[in-house]
């Protein structure tokens, strides 16, 4: 089964904030295995454009840091299965999401308002 999967991207690591990511990691994943990469900038595509942006670029899985219930909804609705609760390096995310040993962490749900400005915290625990 082939997947495409997208993770949030930064200087090789998960970027915690789905919503503001510079860059998405988007890999073709074939019977397990990692069968190419490439890191696509979002051309300072946000928040609500972000699901449009995945889908064009044939998305079919989104593993993510925390994520708010509108993205996930938004993502859901275009076909797009979310993973949410992943950390650290964003190829072995990756690696172990195509070795089935990544699932969904429905907890990792990040309920701040964006329009706290910097320095705010939220309650996924993922980002600040």
């Amino acid at each position: 089964m082939k997947q495409i999967a997208a993770i949030p991207y930064e200087n090789g690591q998960v970027f915690g904030h789905y919503g503001k990511t510079q860059a998405f990691l988007i890999a073709t994943i074939e019977t397990g295995k990692l069968v190419n990469r490439a890191v696509v900038p979002t051309q300072g595509k946000g928040h609500g454009e972000l699901a449009g942006f995945l889908k064009e670029h044939g998305v079919t899985v989104c593993l993510c840091g925390g994520m708010g219930e509108g993205a996930y909804q938004t993502l859901t609705a275009q076909g797009i299965t979310v993973i949410r609760g992943v950390s650290g390096s964003a190829e072995a995310v990756l690696e172990s999401y195509a070795a089935g040993q990544i699932a969904d962490d429905p907890e990792a749900v990040c309920t701040h308002h964006h329009d706290q400005g910097e320095g705010h915290s939220c309650s996924c625990g993922k980002h600040s």
